[in-house]
């Protein structure tokens, strides 16, 4: 008896249909699989008439599937699961449905509130009101006799004393300063906030006595100004705008450098100016270990070896100029401080001093931080 050929092509899989399997080529029949739910077909004349066309029909269940419950009534009652949602009444609409996140019992903001501000005639916290206990270096500050660090410096050498005993730590909060003394000298009540204009000529130096003896900015100014502090510091061969104030909480506050406050400067160099090293300034600097932050130079004036630059800076730090410019090469002639902050020096002729307006006085206050 000849054996049937040998057929070519891929071995034979058993039917879907749970009829009997076609054994692979090479291989021994398998048995029938077992129907599964997954075998039910649609209903209809169609669906019969391709189960016919297979040669035979695809199992069917025998009662209908279950149709899913919109999720809206999926709630189970009982376990209460999360991520499942209650049945909504009709009368509540989407939003109303979706569970708070507020872990605490406080109502709901409105949102139709909104912040405001205290109005003026509300009360001021206690540490601004007048007479609340201060600190003391803020009260001797406010009274000029000098910026908070001057003061903890006086106090740790034992030259501030409170109805005739010594200081020996700045933590003292008082309400006025009657009984204070420095220097065995009787301190006056902090007066209004002054601020003058004084241009500075060379030669002198921006500091209350020296121990050499040598000419200070306090033998130029009239007798009958108050007591005043400065704000900033000009060396004894740099002129222009100095500027003097009776309040050490203003000085302070100006020579921040986080608060900004532009100063600028006429600098006549002599030396080969680079255009292009100026304008890298403008990325900061750092000379001998000492980081200089972004620095505006402008060249003003050019004549043979001379030239007239414009300089403004913000922290001013010390002889700050004069250092980055020698940096560069560049050696100064003369050195002219020519505005600070909104103040300008205009036309104040050398060694004039003259009382800047109140209301530029409290225009420059609400700028600053803390003022």
């Amino acid at each position: 008896m000849s054996k049937p050929p040998r057929r070519s092509g891929p071995p034979r899989r058993p039917s879907k249909t749970g009829g009997p399997a076609r054994p692979p080529f090479g291989g021994k029949p398998q048995r029938p699989r077992r129907a599964t739910e997954q075998d039910h077909v649609p209903d209809g004349p169609r669906a019969a008439e391709r189960a016919g066309e297979r040669g035979t029909a695809r199992p069917v269940r025998d009662r209908p599937v279950r149709e899913r419950a919109p999720l809206e009534r999926s709630f189970n009652e009982r376990t209460g699961k999360p991520g499942e949602r209650r049945p909504r009444p009709d009368n509540r609409s989407e939003s109303d449905e979706r569970p708070s996140r507020r872990t605490d019992r406080r109502p709901p903001r409105r949102t139709d509130e909104r912040p405001t501000r205290r109005s003026e005639g509300a009360a001021a916290p206690a540490a601004h009101r007048p007479g609340a206990p201060q600190r003391i270096a803020k009260l001797l500050a406010r009274a000029g006799v000098g910026s908070r660090r001057d003061i903890e410096r006086m106090i740790a050498e034992g030259r501030v004393s409170v109805e005739g005993t010594a200081l020996t730590s700045p933590a003292l909060n008082l309400a006025s300063l009657d009984g204070v003394t420095v220097d065995g000298n009787p301190v006056a009540a902090a007066s209004a906030t002054r601020l003058y204009r004084f241009h500075k000529p060379t030669g002198c130096l921006t500091t209350a006595r020296d121990p050499k003896g040598r000419a200070t900015i306090y033998d130029l100014l009239p007798k009958d100004l108050p007591r005043l502090v400065t704000i900033g510091r000009l060396d004894m061969n740099t002129e222009g705008l100095l500027l003097l104030t009776n309040d050490g909480e203003l000085k302070r506050a100006m020579e921040l450098p986080a608060n900004a406050l532009i100063r600028r400067y006429r600098v006549r160099v002599f030396g080969s100016v680079n255009a292009r090293a100026l304008e890298a300034l403008a990325e900061g600097v750092t000379i001998e270990g000492v980081r200089y932050g972004s620095i505006n130079a402008d060249i003003e004036h050019k004549s043979g070896a001379y030239a007239w630059l414009v300089i403004t800076i913000t922290e001013g730090k010390n002889r700050e100029v004069r250092k980055v410019l020698e940096h560069l090469g560049l050696k100064v002639a003369r050195l002219i401080r020519v505005s600070y902050g909104p103040f300008e020096l205009e036309d104040l002729p050398v060694r004039g001093v003259e009382q800047i307006p109140d209301d530029a006085v409290s225009r420059l206050r609400s700028r600053l931080p803390g003022k």
